[in-house]
């Protein structure tokens, strides 16, 4: 039984939504990103676009199982900025995400629900825009077998359809592969009943 689906929604290129409440000026930008170093660089390149706003608030879900997320209020009162921005993050079932809303603050308070409404609608209007793909997660492997296997490994491969990402061909060989989620535990057995192939996980993407 899998913990999690092999498929997950993320997003295409960079968008941009703009909501405006009481001369104050909420611009939402939502962006793929797929690491925290990525939405690191991203944050410090769109403060240096926006450099003269008054607030950045951001959130971000990471991974196909959505197990990386923060949210950030950048000095607006608690709740009233990352939470509204990551749950329309959630609202559109998203991961590899990252939606900023920048403010340019018109000199009257909104209040606390004033500023909900107001980051929720700005992070809406971006994610309105954007592209949403689904996409398969992938397990990779690495294939380690002498010379002699090759051809019997090949025509798995081909039977299997699995995805050669790169080989090596000498005395010992070598082939990383990938394939879909689902299949991953049935192509792992059977390969681990062939005798002279090694088999090691590399992880998922």
């Amino acid at each position: 039984m899998m913990l999690f689906s092999d498929t997950y929604r993320t997003l295409t290129e960079r968008t941009t939504g703009i909501y405006r409440e009481k001369a104050s000026k909420f611009i939402g930008i939502a962006m793929p990103c797929t690491s925290e170093e990525e939405v690191k660089e991203l944050l410090k390149a769109i403060k240096k676009e926006y450099f003269d706003a008054s607030h950045h608030c951001y959130a971000y879900q990471l991974g196909f199982d959505k197990s990386v997320y923060r949210v950030n209020d950048d000095g607006e009162p608690s709740g009233t900025a990352g939470k509204p921005i990551f749950g329309q993050i959630q609202s559109f079932d998203l991961t590899n995400a990252l939606v900023l809303v920048i403010r340019y603050f018109g000199g009257t308070k909104l209040g606390v629900s004033g500023l909900i409404n107001a980051y929720r609608t700005a992070s809406r209007e971006a994610l309105s825009q954007a592209t949403i793909v689904e996409r398969m997660v992938m397990d990779h492997y690495r294939l380690t077998f002498t010379y002699g296997m090759l051809n019997e490994v090949m025509k798995f491969a081909k039977e299997k359809h699995l995805g050669i990402l790169t080989s090596d061909f000498n005395l010992e060989c070598i082939l990383d592969f990938s394939v879909r989620r689902r299949d991953s535990e049935q192509i792992q057995s059977a390969l681990k009943k062939k005798q002279g192939i090694e088999i090691r996980y590399l992880g998922s993407f």
